[in-house]
């Protein structure tokens, strides 16, 4: 039986990069991976729902249902978007993910570019970059990590100021987006979703030099992004905006350039939107941060939180592991362990057919 073969490999991601809250991403070397097949033409008999295997971090708390699991989800989602009621029959998945959860790494914003990509290969629909980027917006309402999963580098990103119309299709909640299937719901069940206005999302690659590489340093706990954001303020003073707009004016070509200033950079990486108020959630974040410098540590640019957390970053051109066994010191008076990981920074979402 002629089967087609689909291999979906997408990056891990970090957001913000000191100041840059909700605005620039970075797309890292741990991938979230699927390999899908299914019959060219299904054999007799009947209609057969996807079938999901999962192996690597989240293995054992991940859905194998293809109603509930969030790629598959997201990937119907573009498919009835587009007119197609339903995945192929015989569809079968392995997922292979070596992106944690709930520790700052873009792990769930991988799995919806999975399943946008994932969808967009099933419908052949051929979606330009731009439009696929509107379906993951549908799902994951910040740009930062879901631009950097798809395009990859490091990407700075804005939505559009919407009109009405499409400010209301936008702003759908996401449980009529992406309902939660009933346990009876048969094949007609939610053929009709909302579909996203055009161009919602807008993005540019900045320059990164080479020689610059990531260490995440990685506590072992989960911190929920809803729980980091709860802790943030409505309002901001002016003076704190200032000091974020100047730094990330001067970071995001700072970074791109050869040979990269320890003094420019780790200066650029200091924050006052959202690190401030996410320490009370990490102990140990602000020693990490402080006592890790270019002047103590020969190599290291700058160090920020990841995301929204636990993981902190730190860029640096040497001294990768010292930086990592420090921060694991400081951590361990806290009573925390961590692992840790050197990253490059990679291109974007791929799909190989």
């Amino acid at each position: 039986m002629a089967e087609r073969k689909l291999s979906i490999r997408i990056p891990a991601t970090s957001a913000n990069i000191g100041p840059g809250f909700d605005v620039v991403g970075l797309s890292l070397s741990l991938y979230l991976s699927l390999a899908v097949s299914y019959p060219i033409s299904p054999p007799p008999g009947p209609y057969l729902a996807p079938e999901i295997s999962y192996s690597g971090e989240g293995a054992d708390e991940v859905p194998l249902d293809a109603y509930k699991n969030l790629t598959t989800r997201v990937a119907l989602y573009v498919l009835r978007c587009n007119d197609v009621s339903r995945f192929p029959s015989h569809l079968k998945i392995h997922v292979d993910n070596e992106i944690p959860f709930g520790r700052g790494l873009g792990s769930s914003g991988a799995a919806v570019i999975a399943g946008v990509l994932l969808g967009n290969a099933l419908g052949n629909l051929n979606l330009p970059t731009e439009r696929l980027l509107d379906f993951a917006l549908m799902v994951e309402r910040h740009p930062d990590n879901v631009t950097a999963a798809l395009v990859g580098g490091f990407v700075g990103s804005y939505l559009k100021e919407l009109d009405e119309e499409a400010s209301e299709a936008a702003s759908v909640p996401l449980s009529e987006v992406l309902p939660e299937y009933p346990p009876d719901a048969g094949e007609n069940w939610g053929l009709h979703p909302p579909k996203p206005p055009l161009g919602i999302g807008h993005y540019i690659r900045f320059g990164w030099s080479e020689s610059i590489k990531a260490v995440a340093i990685i506590p072992r706990f989960e911190l929920s992004t809803a729980k980091a954001r709860e802790v943030l303020p409505t309002q901001y003073s002016r003076k704190d905006l200032v000091f974020n707009l100047q730094r990330l004016a001067v970071l995001t070509t700072a970074l791109g350039q050869t040979p990269p200033d320890p003094d420019l950079i780790y200066e650029a990486m200091k924050d006052r939107v959202h690190q401030p108020y996410r320490k009370q959630l990490i102990p140990g974040l602000p020693e990490v941060t402080s006592k890790i410098t270019p002047s103590t540590h020969l190599g290291l640019l700058g160090i920020c939180l990841s995301g929204a957390g636990p993981t902190i970053l730190a860029l640096a051109t040497e001294g990768f592991e010292r930086i990592a066994q420090d921060a694991a010191s400081i951590f361990k008076t806290f009573n925390i362990e961590i692992d840790w990981k050197i990253l490059e920074i990679t291109g974007g979402s791929t799909v190989e057919q």
